[in-house]
């Protein structure tokens, strides 16, 4: 363990780390979001160490997200603008126990501001500047699966890949084991 303080909370934004950021229209308005290979798996990896949850600043893309986070994946999903997450954060838990996770241009300050900060490669580049570590997968493109594997080396328990989880481990509900 490298912190003695353990994270409490692992929280992540939506669009640009679970999803490539990019956002499909029709004439009838935002449609579709493409979700990433692996990230939920991950996450299922990480969730018996650290209660995991999502933000999002998309309004009106927050069914498609809903669908995806909550309904699939069972995790929290909340729509807090960027600019008030350092404040929304802090009305929940103590800034040094948080692990954030963001990829945009104001999400430099909510990672200035946590104990640990992560973007994916493809970030703007203040977030790539202020992060505590960078992915060198994409977000949508298992860039959160990564920082998984990173979170479980640093803070917790190493992943081992020679160990194949068994039919009694809960994992992301999408495959059969």
């Amino acid at each position: 363990m490298v912190n003695e303080h353990l994270p409490v909370v692992f929280i992540l934004d939506v669009d640009g780390v679970m999803t490539s950021g990019q956002f499909f229209y029709t004439a009838e308005g935002k449609v579709m979001k493409v979700f990433g290979p692996d990230d939920n798996d991950g996450l299922s990896l990480l969730k018996g160490f650290v209660e995991v949850r999502f933000v999002t600043g998309d309004k009106k893309g927050f069914a498609i997200s809903k669908k995806r986070i909550v309904d699939d994946m069972g995790f929290e999903l909340d729509v807090v603008s960027t600019i008030r997450r350092v404040e929304w954060i802090k009305e929940r838990y103590p800034l040094q126990s948080v692990i954030y996770m963001g990829d945009g241009i104001f999400d430099h300050y909510v990672m200035c501001k946590v104990g640990y900060s992560i973007a994916p490669a493809n970030a703007d580049s203040n977030a790539r500047a202020h992060a505590s570590f960078v992915t060198e997968r994409s977000g949508g493109d298992r860039a959160v699966a990564e920082a998984c594997l990173h979170l479980l080396e640093r803070f917790f328990q190493p992943f081992d890949p020679g160990k194949l989880p068994d039919s009694q481990e809960k994992l992301s509900g999408e495959w059969a084991v």
